[in-house]
C-alpha cells in the first residue's frame, strides 16, 4: 500500500472528528475553573509550541513556521476563536492536517534520496506525524491515525538506515510491551540505554538522540513509551510510573546484541520520573540514570501550581489516568501520589545508581530543588541547569557532556 493510499484510508472516516481541545470532559465541579482558564489564557495556542525541540528532532524551522502560518491564517471555524490551533474538521488549517501534510512532503522527498539521507528524511516525517497527534489524548481519532502514520514512516526509515533498528515485544500481564532497539553494529554485545519521553511524546521521536549521541559511542538505545500513550496506551498511568520499564528491564537478558549487565536510563520530562523511580527499585540492574526536566516532587505536590497549568497539560494528565470525567481537585490529589518523595523513595536511603538530573533554568515543572534532591539521594549523583539565554546551544553542549558521563558510568 502506498503512503498516499494509507493516508487516505486512515483519515477518510475522520473528516468531522472532534477537535482535540474539547475531548476531555470535566465534571460540573471543575467546569468554572476550566472556563476561566480558557477565557483568561494569555496564549494564542491551545498546544504548547516546542519549536526548538522540533528543530532539534529534525524539523526545519522554516518548515515549522510555514505549517504554523497556515494554521494561524485559516478562515475555518475554530472551537475557541483565540486559540489558533483549534480549527474543527480534518482539512486545511487543522493542526493534524497541516503537520501530516508536512510529513507526507518529507516522505515524498525521501523517494529522491538514498541510504542515510532517505532514512533521515523518513525519520523526520515520523516526527511530523507525531506532532500531528500531539498531545496524543485518549480517544483523539486524528491523533491515533497520525500515530499510525508515524509508525509506518519509522518502520520504512528503519529499513533504509545502516543501523540495526528492531521492534521488540516483551510479554507482560497477558499483553505486550512494544519497544524499539537501535544498535550501531552487532559485532559484540553493546551497553544499552533505555529511553522514555514525557506524557505527550512518542518513542518514535527519539531517533536523533541515538544517531547523534549514542551510536557514535557504540551504545544501543531501547525506546519505550510511558504507560497510557503510544504503544502502551492500553495501560493507565499510576503512581508506579516505572512498572512497564521494570518489566522490560527484567527481560533484557533475552535480547541479543546488548549487554544486559551494562544498562543505563534516560528519561525526558515524566519519563524522568519513571527512570528515577526505576533507579531506586532495581538498583542492582541499572548502572546509571540521566534525567532531563523531570517532575519529581514540587509540582506534583503543589495544588495551586497544578491548577495554574495550561489546559493542554491538565487534559494530558486526565487522559493518562483514564478518567472519562475529571474533577480537578481529585486529579490534584491523585498527582500527589506520583511524587517520588511522597512515595518515600526520595529523601530516604540513597540509591546505589548514580543519577545526573538536568533541567532548564526556571523550569516550573522541574525546579532546581527537585534535581538537587535527586542528586543528594544518589551515590555519585549530580544536578545541572541549562541557562535560558543559551537554550539551544546550551542544550546540545549539556546533552553531549551528559552522554559522556553516562558512557563512562556504563563502561566502568
Amino acid at each position: 500500500m502506498s503512503k498516499k493510499n494509507l493516508s487516505e484510508k486512515l483519515f477518510d472516516n475522520h473528516k468531522q472528528a472532534k477537535e482535540t481541545s474539547v475531548l476531555t470532559t470535566y465534571m460540573p465541579s471543575s467546569e468554572k475553573v476550566i472556563e476561566e482558564k480558557i477565557k483568561n489564557s494569555p496564549n494564542a495556542w491551545y498546544r504548547t509550541l516546542r519549536r526548538m525541540l522540533w528543530a532539534w528532532q529534525g524539523i526545519h524551522p522554516v518548515d515549522q513556521e510555514e505549517v504554523l502560518a497556515r494554521i494561524a491564517s485559516s478562515d475555518a471555524s475554530r472551537t475557541y476563536d483565540h486559540w489558533l490551533d483549534t480549527v474543527m474538521g480534518y482539512h486545511s488549517g487543522n493542526w493534524a492536517y497541516e503537520w501530516n501534510r508536512l510529513g507526507a512532503l518529507y516522505q515524498q522527498q525521501s523517494h529522491g534520496l538514498e541510504n542515510e539521507e532517505a532514512a533521515n528524511k523518513l525519520f523526520s516525517a515520523a516526527v511530523c506525524f507525531s506532532i500531528a497527534g500531539y498531545p496524543h489524548l485518549k480517544n483523539d481519532s486524528l491523533a491515533i491515525q497520525s500515530r499510525a502514520m508515524a509508525v509506518s514512516a519509522y518502520s520504512e526509515a528503519s529499513e533504509k538506515t545502516r543501523y540495526l533498528v528492531k521492534q521488540l515485544e516483551f510479554p507482560y500481564k497477558n499483553k505486550k510491551i512494544i519497544a524499539h532497539l537501535h544498535v550501531a553494529n552487532t559485532d559484540e554485545p553493546r551497553p544499552v540505554v533505555m529511553v522514555s519521553c514525557g506524557l505527550d511524546s512518542l518513542q518514535t521521536d527519539m531517533w536523533r538522540l541515538f544517531r547523534d549521541f549514542l551510536a557514535e559511542r557504540n551504545i544501543a538505545m531501547l525506546s519505550v513509551d510511558m504507560p497510557a500513550i503510544g504503544y502502551n496506551s492500553h495501560w493507565p498511568l499510576t503512581e508506579d510510573s516505572s512498572v512497564l520499564h521494570q518489566a522490560v528491564l527484567n527481560q533484557l537478558h533475552t535480547v541479543p546484541w546488548i549487554d544486559h549487565h551494562r544498562v543505563g536510563l534516560i528519561g525526558l520530562r515524566f519519563g524522568g520520573n519513571a527512570m528515577v523511580r526505576l533507579s531506586f527499585v532495581e538498583q542492582t540492574k541499572v548502572k546509571a540514570c540521566l534525567t532531563l526536566g523531570a517532575p519529581i516532587h514540587d509540582i506534583l505536590s503543589s495544588p495551586d501550581k497544578i491548577k495554574s497549568m495550561p489546559k493542554m497539560y491538565l487534559d494530558v494528565m486526565a487522559s493518562r489516568i483514564s478518567r472519562s470525567a475529571v474533577d480537578i481537585d481529585s486529579l490534584v490529589a491523585r498527582l500527589r501520589a506520583w511524587s517520588l518523595k511522597s512515595q518515600g523513595l526520595i529523601g530516604g536511603r540513597k540509591t546505589q545508581v548514580p543519577i545526573l538530573a538536568i533541567a532548564m533554568e526556571d523550569d516550573p515543572v522541574s525546579p532546581l530543588s527537585d534535581n538537587k534532591m535527586v542528586a543528594m539521594c544518589s551515590h555519585g549523583g549530580r544536578s545541572e541547569q541549562i541557562k535560558a539565554r543559551t537554550l539551544f546551544s546550551g542544550y546540545e553542549e549539556t546533552l553531549d557532556k551528559a552522554i559522556n558521563w553516562l558512557e563512562n558510568e556504563l563502561i566502568e
